[in-house]
C-alpha cells in the first residue's frame, strides 16, 4: 500500500501512517493538499493527515478538501503531540521555526520564554528542523525524535501549552470499508436556508435514533457571510439501518449532503 504523508521525514503524519500501517511505503509530499489530490487520481493507495486537535480545534483546510475531493475517510488514529524545541544550541535563539499548528500549540511558552524572537512558518516541523541545522540562532518546535534524525539537541521538551495535546488523523482513500460494528460515520451537511430550527431539525433525525454525535463544526461556505456547511461525526456506520434512516430524513431536510466516510472508530 502507498500512503501519501507530509514530508520530510519525521513529521508527526509520518508517524500516524506508521502506526496505522507499518508496512506500507510512505510517499512524501510538501503538503496536504497534493497528497489528497493524488489519492483522489489513483496514484496512492490512501493518504494520512491531520484532521483536528485537541488544542486548537479542527482544521479548515482538510475540511475543504474531504468536501470538495472525491475521496472517502476511510480510519483513523490519534495521536499524543509532545513538542520539543530543538536547535543546535550554540548561541541565543532569535528565530523560532515550525508548522502553523505546531507554533499555535506553543504559543505560551514562546510568548514567556522568547518574547523577542522572530516567528517564521514552514511547510512542517521536520522541516522546521532541517533549516535549524544551518544557524545557531535558530531553533525548530519538532518532536523529540525529529532531533535525533537531523542532529540537533532537545532544548525543552513539552513545550505545548496543554499536556493533553492530541492530533486526529485520519486515513483517507477512495472506498468506504465495510461495517466492524465499532464504526463512526463523518459528514457534512448545508441546510442552504436559514430559519428557526433548521439545524435543530437535522440533529433531530439522529436524536430520534439514540444516534450519539461525537463532533458538529462549522465551516464558512464562501458563498455570503453567516452561510455555513456543518461538519457532523456520529457513531455507527452509514450501512447500519438506524444511521440509514437518520440519513434519509436529513437528505429530506437539507440542501446538500455528503458522507465523508464510515470507518472504524480510533
Amino acid at each position: 500500500m502507498k500512503l501519501g504523508v507530509l514530508g520530510p521525514e519525521g513529521t508527526y503524519s509520518e508517524k500516524a501512517a506508521m502506526l496505522w500501517s507499518i508496512e506500507s511505503d510512505l510517499i512524501y509530499f510538501k503538503d496536504f493538499e497534493d497528497a489528497l489530490i493524488a489519492v483522489e487520481k489513483g496514484e496512492l493507495d490512501a493518504g494520512v493527515v491531520p484532521l483536528e486537535n485537541s488544542l486548537e480545534g479542527a482544521i479548515g483546510l482538510i475540511m475543504d478538501l474531504l468536501l470538495n475531493l472525491k475521496v472517502k475517510i476511510v480510519g483513523e488514529i490519534n495521536i499524543p503531540i509532545r513538542h520539543c524545541l530543538v536547535g543546535r544550541g550554540e548561541g541565543d535563539i532569535k528565530v523560532i521555526l515550525s508548522h502553523p499548528q505546531a507554533l499555535a500549540q506553543c504559543r505560551q511558552y514562546i510568548r514567556s520564554n522568547f518574547p523577542a524572537a522572530e516567528i517564521r512558518t514552514t511547510g512542517s516541523t521536520s522541516h522546521a528542523a532541517r533549516l535549524a541545522q544551518e544557524f545557531p540562532e535558530m531553533a525548530a518546535i519538532a518532536g523529540a525524535g525529529v532531533a535525533e534524525k537531523y542532529g540537533l539537541t532537545v532544548l525543552a521538551r513539552d513545550i505545548q501549552d496543554g499536556q493533553d495535546n492530541v492530533t486526529r488523523f485520519v486515513i483517507v482513500g477512495r472506498d468506504i470499508p465495510p461495517a466492524t460494528g465499532k464504526d463512526k460515520t463523518s459528514l457534512v451537511v448545508y441546510l442552504q436556508r436559514d430559519n428557526p430550527g433548521a439545524l435543530y431539525g437535522i440533529l433531530k433525525e439522529f436524536a430520534l435514533r439514540n444516534i450519539n454525535l461525537t463532533r458538529i463544526e462549522s465551516r464558512p461556505s464562501r458563498k455570503s457571510l453567516g452561510d455555513y456547511y456543518f461538519f457532523i461525526d456520529i457513531e455507527g456506520h452509514m450501512n447500519d439501518s438506524q444511521v440509514k434512516d437518520a440519513l434519509r430524513g436529513v437528505r429530506d431536510k437539507s440542501a446538500m449532503v455528503k458522507v465523508l466516510g464510515s470507518y472504524p472508530r480510533a
